[in-house]
């Protein structure tokens, strides 16, 4: 496409941006993981705590460094937290912290136009994100699963080895709890198990699931 069609020349840095945002606990690191995983790729993981420095300029460097990085290796960047990141440029700067934000967001968008590779964002908040940003994205929503999809977290998590009783039915409980995460059921299946183990009991029940969640 980009070569053979000539599409290099209104796009010479052909990329793939992804944006992945949605309720905590919806899969949307994992899923990176797994797009790297599927592409035989490292993964380099960053959030904006360990980019951004109190030290005046080292963020912009900290940005690119980063792209560099991922880009020498062929590895795909995932950066965390990225609201930090890409939310509205401050106006009306008054101090150098402000304006280091600013310098940082601004070598982000360089870095991200000028990028060979895949790149993915992830965030709770995609309303904050700068318009600058949200075009230069593809987003991928990741919402609440539904009956089904909490039907088959449920049997997953609950692992041939771990003893469960008779009255466990992954079903059962999907159609229980609905406004429920991933990371709901694996936490519950985590916690259920352990009471159960301090408690000397065969395994877990649907009561001590139920009671987890």
């Amino acid at each position: 496409v980009f070569d053979e069609w000539g599409l290099r020349q209104i796009e010479p840095f052909p990329r793939t941006a992804l944006n992945f945002h949605g309720p905590p606990g919806t899969g949307k690191t994992l899923s990176a993981h797994a797009l790297a995983d599927r592409l035989k790729k490292t993964i380099i993981v960053a959030s904006y705590a360990e980019i951004e420095s109190k030290y005046h300029g080292d963020g912009p460097k900290n940005v690119k460094a980063l792209f560099r990085e991922a880009e020498a290796l062929g590895a795909v960047l995932f950066i965390d937290e990225a609201d930090s990141l890409l939310s509205q440029r401050l106006t009306n700067v008054t101090q150098g912290s402000e304006q280091a934000i600013n310098s940082m967001r601004s070598q982000l968008l360089i870095c991200l136009e000028q990028f060979h590779g895949v790149v993915i964002f992830s965030t709770n908040l995609v309303e904050n994100y700068d318009k600058a940003f949200e075009t230069r994205v593809r987003h991928v929503e990741f919402t609440l699963p539904d009956e089904e999809c909490r039907a088959r977290i449920w049997q997953l998590h609950l692992v041939p080895k771990l003893p469960t009783a008779a009255d466990v039915d992954p079903a059962t409980l999907a159609e229980r709890f609905s406004n429920v995460c991933g990371r709901d059921i694996k936490n519950a299946v985590i916690d259920a198990a352990v009471r159960a183990a301090v408690a000397g009991a065969d395994g877990v029940t649907a009561r001590s699931l139920e009671d987890a969640i």
